[in-house]
């Protein structure tokens, strides 16, 4: 979005560098471009003929150089080299320090206020603020001030600054250790993927042990309950039958002492009737 709005705020300059065949008239283009509302990205202006044509102007070779600085430099850049800038407008210079403060949000020990006042040489803490707050308000970072800290919380910068000259080694080779450190988290996590699931198939594979003898220790248990039952079945008619013949055996006895008993009274009788002796 940030970088949408500043290239559509870059266009009438890109249209207006095909006139400007004098060096004056691009120059001139230059202080127009680095002091208006909203432009923020320079490298097609920087690219157009008629502006790599200040490189061989004498007079007008500053302007060149004052956009290069606009493009992808800092305030400190412009301040060190200023005897062979051109001098800044009150405009331009309020858009090199919000520029400025892009590439110093990437470290957070510049975003003290004490750090920033040095850095973007600003006398007042007052300045400051409503530099950070222009900043905020214009989508060109993201963050929060803290002035009982006296520090600004910078969350994150829009993608503004075209790249410096030799800057693309390394750009490539941050990305390159970048892509390392990507490939080392993911070998990690690969890694401790392969150890949950070996975890997971062992005690999975430990279950089903546990669930085969489980179910033969109660298949054995079945079959000794019903094996026991069969035994009680088969012994319990041979005790009765024991039972019977015990009783049967003592009515058989009780039978003949009572005829005997009945038989030895008939006879005394007998004998005392008929042929009994006399008391």
């Amino acid at each position: 979005m940030e970088q949408t709005r500043a290239l559509n705020a870059l266009e009438p300059f890109l249209a207006l560098s095909k006139a400007a065949t004098s060096p004056r008239a691009a120059a001139d283009l230059v202080t127009q471009a680095t002091s208006a509302a909203n432009t923020y990205v320079f490298a097609e202006l920087l690219q157009a003929p008629t502006i790599q044509g200040l490189r061989a102007s004498p007079e007008y070779a500053g302007h060149l150089r004052l956009l290069e600085v606009f493009s992808w430099g800092t305030w400190q850049d412009y301040t060190t080299a200023q005897p062979s800038l051109p001098a800044l407008s009150p405009a331009q210079a309020h858009k090199l320090k919000l520029l400025s403060l892009l590439p110093l949000a990437a470290d957070p020990a510049n975003l003290t206020y004490a750090s920033l006042s040095t850095k973007l040489e600003i006398g007042t803490t007052r300045a400051l603020e409503d530099l950070l707050i222009t900043a905020i308000h214009s989508g060109l970072i993201a963050g929060t001030l803290n002035p009982a800290a006296a520090r600004v919380a910078i969350t994150s910068a829009a993608p503004l600054r075209d790249l410096r000259p030799g800057a693309a080694p390394g750009m490539t080779a941050a990305l390159g250790a970048w892509r390392a450190r990507c490939d080392d988290s993911l070998a990690e996590l690969e890694a401790q993927i392969a150890g949950v699931k070996a975890a997971a198939s062992e005690r999975a594979a430990l279950k089903a042990r546990e669930d085969r003898l489980r179910a033969k220790v109660e298949e054995k248990l079945d079959e000794q309950s019903k094996a026991g039952g069969k035994r009680g079945e088969r012994g319990q008619p041979a005790v009765q039958a024991q039972r019977e013949d015990e009783d049967d055996a003592m009515e058989v006895d009780e039978g003949e002492g009572v005829e005997a008993g009945q038989g030895r009274s008939t006879r005394s009788s007998k004998r005392g009737a008929f042929g009994g002796r006399a008391r």
